[in-house]
């Protein structure tokens, strides 16, 4: 038996253990963009430093002007590559919580069609991805003793918030960041069989816009014919962004955005979308005139609403005018679109439809641009290497609508190689309720981290 079959057995005997420990890290209620979730952050980071201490790295807890970052290294002094292995432990709100079969942070075990699957908020995003890499780590430690290479782990606290404090951190810290290879290991499969490594990312800013009426909230029987509402002056700015196929109206919007090459539009179009959509339906959605499917998710931007607020939102009837309403967006960039051009083209979109005698107010800041990372690299040949050892289905090279703004900061600021993969099924109900990762996936994936570093030796 050579070692990294011995390593791989050791795997396999851990599981145990391994989800037990799994299930107490998802229930830290972790949650970034709420200022309740604090507590929360702090608790999780705090479990995640004594973790690594366990597998015998340095670990500290990292300050920034936002949530803490958890830091550990390890040094194997071998001449191998440095290897930088970056994931988030922050979660998105679990809300609505009534659509929740259990509570999202009491984790649940159930035997489901065949699978053990484990149901809990962050389950796959990202909490599964973050614990199969330092899971494989325990286990090369335990049969080596050691790492075998030098390895540094950055574990982020605001990554479901569009991770507004990593730039600074990054550029404070080049130092100790500096790596042959980074594996960004928060990033999804082709299928439950088909493992894959994703070279494009899109970018993402998010937009919050309110719009105040020159009144408090009014009686809609005797105004509702002649005083503003802003309802409808909210409704009626969202629904001109797009036109009927779903294509973005506001000017200057496409004006970064490139064709795709040929050859890699056949690619995609040569995919299964069945396997694509993992049954989610896309009936009724735009098309932006007739693109395909994997373009228009992978290869074009877009604006989505996430979510609007205002006036009775309660069981029972209240006839009001509100004084304000809400919408949260996001945009997923392509190409050359920069965040801060496309959030002036927003605003001033908005502003331009105002009635008289409203006024608008607009929160957001910051953002990230799309990344295209070195599908030559000689550590993207090893990785597919490693996951076809492990995986019945070769390795799929593909895009992601998602963003990691780590990606382009490592590839824009310190010219490192960056791996973007993961275990992430489309049907995790991910960002959504019930979400949930399977403890087979669980085992997969750390073995896969495994064999990846066997090849980087």
């Amino acid at each position: 038996m050579n070692d990294t079959e011995a390593i791989l057995d050791r795997v396999d005997a851990n599981m145990p253990i391994s989800v037990e420990k799994f299930v107490q890290f998802l229930a830290f209620p972790s949650v970034s963009s709420q200022p309740d979730g604090k507590k929360g952050i702090v608790a999780c980071a705090d479990w995640l430093r004594s973790e690594l201490d366990d597998l015998g790295f340095d670990a500290r807890i990292m300050t920034t002007d936002g949530h803490p970052l958890v830091l550990g290294t390890s040094q194997a002094g071998n001449g191998g590559p440095k290897v930088l292995f970056y994931g988030h432990y922050d979660v998105q709100p679990a809300e609505p919580l009534n659509a929740w079969s259990t509570p999202p942070f009491r984790p649940d075990i159930r035997l489901e069609d065949g699978l053990t699957r484990i149901y809990a908020r962050g389950a796959s995003d990202s909490k599964g991805q973050v614990w199969s890499v330092l899971q494989a780590l325990r286990a090369w430690g335990q049969v080596q003793g050691g790492m075998p290479v030098d390895v540094t782990i950055l574990l982020e606290g605001e990554e479901e918030t569009g991770s507004p404090s990593l730039a600074a951190f990054v550029e404070a810290n080049r130092n100790e960041l500096v790596c042959d290879v980074a594996f960004i290991c928060d990033s999804d499969m082709w299928s439950p069989t088909r493992p894959a490594i994703t070279t494009r990312l899109k970018g993402l800013l998010h937009e919050k816009i309110t719009i105040l009426a020159p009144n408090s909230d009014l009686h809609s029987g005797h105004f509702g014919n002649v005083a503003v509402n802003p309802l409808r002056v909210l409704t009626n700015i969202l629904a001109a962004i797009h036109d009927g196929q779903g294509k973005v109206t506001i000017e200057g919007f496409y004006d970064d955005v490139g064709p795709l090459p040929l050859a890699l539009r056949k690619q995609w179009e040569a995919l299964d979308l069945s396997e694509a959509l993992a049954g989610v339906s896309v009936t009724g959605g735009p098309d932006e005139g007739g693109y395909g499917t994997v373009e228009l998710m992978w290869g074009r931007p877009g604006i989505d609403f996430n979510g609007i607020v205002g006036g009775n939102t309660g069981p029972g009837e209240r006839s009001v005018l509100p004084s304000s309403a809400s919408a949260r967006l996001s945009f997923r960039l392509v190409g050359g679109q920069r965040p801060e051009h496309i959030r002036a083209l927003f605003r001033t979109f908005v502003e331009a439809r105002l009635p008289a005698g409203c006024r608008v107010e607009f929160e957001g800041s910051g953002g990230s641009s799309a990344v295209s990372v070195n599908e030559a690299s000689p550590y993207m040949a090893a990785t597919a290497r490693a996951l076809d050892a492990e995986w019945p289905e070769p390795t799929l090279i593909k895009g992601s609508g998602g963003t990691v703004p780590l990606v382009g900061l490592l590839t824009d600021r310190l010219g490192v190689d960056c791996i973007v993969t993961g275990f992430i099924l489309a049907d995790d109900a991910i960002h959504a309720p019930n979400e949930r990762y399977d403890v087979e996936r669980l085992r997969k994936g750390i073995r896969s981290w495994v064999r990846i570093l066997s090849e980087l030796r």
